[in-house]
């Protein structure tokens, strides 16, 4: 039976669980570590497992959820819908609402914007649920939240899934978003706003202004506002209307005890606060959702004047790290659901999808009608002149929205299809924070590669497709010839126009990455196929890891070579010894001590057997 709305996280829960969508880990185990090794493995169950119930947590006195959103199933169950496009088409229905012109369309109208009122957020009046205990003073102290140490290498234990609110100095309006936040001590966090969120855009208005910005922070809401802080809104639209919209019911929301904003009154933890304008910390790394560490920064800091929460509340994370985890299906409904939105921009465009390799921000696919000689080159300006769209490194431009659904049939198309000289654009802009390979932080090279359907006025692509005759053993011969630490060697596609060879190679005794593509290009394999270089430790058969590799390591201008006789694409790492002098952050990757502790702990679990 498909819900509508949640009234508060218990509910939710008690629905996946009635679903046979939750796991009850009943045995205790540890915040540091252990709680993300278990999560991790489960997400990572075919179709993203289970949401993940830790009854007892070492040391603390309140329960754990993860992996709550971790499938389609669960991300339906979560908004209400028994599709996310279904979902999109009752946003769709209203971003597309006409304008009134006669005085019968005014009379037609009004049942919908009644409708929508009742969307809006509403303030209770009395005791809130999650008022229901104080802590002020000397009682405020974090350190009893049982929050996670995620991953080995990270700063410290980070808030994952908080709402965070704050208010325009400017003209009053709510944000809600979601922002990492570092423990520092008892009452003190950090507060890890990105330069292009709206929480930041508030903060520079109130150190501009030399004022204290009041700050509160929900942990545990309602499925809807968890995801209504992720999603990508205008500037000054409010989250909490969005998940008003999304459960078809208004967000309660009750006035904070020591600052004057408002919050979920459902939500299991409120934290309230302030953040010093002139007061910087050193916050990080933290092991992030690109599978690699986000490195150390300078971020504001965030003091707790109250802490208040129900009486028996459930402390609510995620896991982030390499994909798929549980924000992949987050993101996925963000894809859906905001469809409509960049269609109001673009209306050629039929649909769109971000490959959960890229990490969502490092590749979009993108199906257009197409109308026009170049017509993909103005949808690429125009994306990456457009909101979070601005920051996808790489944009693959189709004809044929189905592509979409199957990723093996996509890159058939692609490599069957692509003219290198032809079809592919290098440009520069905007980068997202995280991305890593770029000489600069924020600003880089892009790729966009337009593989649609030519029409009258574009030039006929050519036939200078890579596909050589050598077998795969040839192939390894004659690269461990030209140098031995050329480790390993796989072909992909073999099928294809354009086939794929993948080389793991070792930047060994001084050797960079202009030593192995120059031993690539001038050498009599260079036309074989299109090299992709990865780092020894790769598994080169595990074509979703290579992907990812290829997303996140590329940028598109330094580790692209495209001759007439070759085509290379260093994936490798970089460092001082290629030029890039940007410190490069870590693989995540799990203590081997950890992981014996939970095959230890994961032995009586059944859902964690993989047959």
């Amino acid at each position: 039976m498909m819900k509508k709305n949640y009234k508060d996280l218990h509910e939710f829960i008690s629905h996946l669980e009635m679903e046979g969508q939750l796991l009850r880990i009943k045995d205790p185990v540890s915040n540091i570590l252990e709680i993300t090794e278990i999560t991790d493995r489960m997400s990572k169950m075919p179709g993203g497992g289970k949401a993940l119930f830790f009854e007892k947590v070492k040391g603390y006195n309140f329960p754990v959820i993860t992996n709550q959103f971790g499938s389609i199933r669960r991300i339906n169950m979560a908004l209400g819908s028994s599709s996310l496009d279904e979902l999109a088409g009752r946003l769709h229905s209203i971003i597309n609402m006409k304008p009134p012109v006669t005085l019968m369309d005014k009379i037609k109208l009004l049942p919908e914007l009644l409708s929508m009122s009742r969307f809006l957020p509403r303030v209770r009046k009395g005791v809130a649920p999650c008022q229901e205990v104080i802590l002020t003073g000397d009682e405020v102290d974090l350190t009893k939240l049982p929050v996670l140490f995620c991953w080995p290498g990270d700063g410290g234990p980070f808030i994952t899934l908080p709402v965070v609110f704050t208010r325009s100095l400017s003209d009053g309006k709510r944000n809600a978003g979601m922002y990492r936040m570092q423990i520092f001590d008892k009452r003190t966090t950090g507060m890890h706003w990105h330069i292009h969120k709206d929480g930041a855009h508030h903060y520079h208005e109130y150190k501009k202004a030399g004022k204290r910005m009041e700050v509160a922070v929900a942990v545990g809401t309602d499925p809807a506002v968890t995801y209504a802080a992720t999603a990508p809104l205008p500037r000054g639209v409010d989250e909490m209307l969005l998940a008003g919209f999304i459960r078809r019911k208004p967000v309660e929301m009750v006035k904070c005890v020591t600052v004057d904003l408002e919050v979920p009154a459902n939500a299991e933890f409120i934290l309230e606060g302030y953040v010093d304008p002139d007061e910087l910390r050193i916050e990080g790394p933290f092991g992030d959702h690109t599978g690699y560490y986000s490195l150390k920064g300078e971020y504001p800091v965030f003091h707790v004047t109250a802490i208040t929460h129900r009486k028996n509340p459930i402390y609510s994370a995620t896991i982030v790290g390499k994909p798929p985890m549980e924000d992949c299906y987050m993101a996925l409904a963000t894809e859906r659901l905001f469809l409509p939105m960049i269609k109001t921009i673009l209306p050629e465009i039929k649909d769109y999808m971000l490959p959960w390799e890229g990490v969502f921000h490092n590749i979009a696919v993108v199906a257009i009608d197409k109308e026009f000689p170049h017509h993909a080159g103005k949808v690429m300006n125009g994306l990456w002149g457009s909101g979070q769209m601005s920051f996808a490194k790489m944009l693959v431009i189709i004809d044929d929205e189905a592509l979409l659904k199957e990723g093996k049939l996509l890159m058939e198309y692609l490599l069957n299809t692509v003219d290198l000289f032809s079809d592919v654009t290098l440009t520069k802009g905007i980068l997202d924070v995280l991305d890593h390979s770029a000489e600069r932080p924020l600003y880089g090279s892009k790729l966009g590669i337009d593989i649609t359907k030519r029409v009258d006025g574009e030039e006929k692509r050519g036939n200078d497709f890579f596909h050589g005759t050598k077998n795969l053993a040839s192939l390894k011969y004659e690269l461990t010839a030209l140098d031995e630490d050329f480790v390993d060697v796989d072909i992909a596609f073999e099928h294809c126009k354009n086939r794929v060879i993948i080389v793991s190679v070792k930047k060994n005794k001084g050797k960079n990455s202009a030593f192995f593509k120059n031993r690539i290009l001038h050498s009599n394999i260079c036309t074989e196929g299109i090299f992709v270089l990865v780092d020894f430790h790769i598994d080169i058969k595990d074509y979703s890891v290579v992907l990812w590799k290829l997303f996140n390591n590329v940028d598109p201008s330094r580790d692209i070579v495209l001759e007439k006789n070759c085509v290379i694409i260093d994936a490798t790492r970089k460092g001082i010894i290629d030029g890039h002098v940007r410190e490069w952050p870590d693989d995540i990757e799990m203590s081997e001590d950890v992981k014996r502790r939970v095959d230890e702990i994961l032995k009586k679990y059944p859902d964690f057997q993989i047959n």
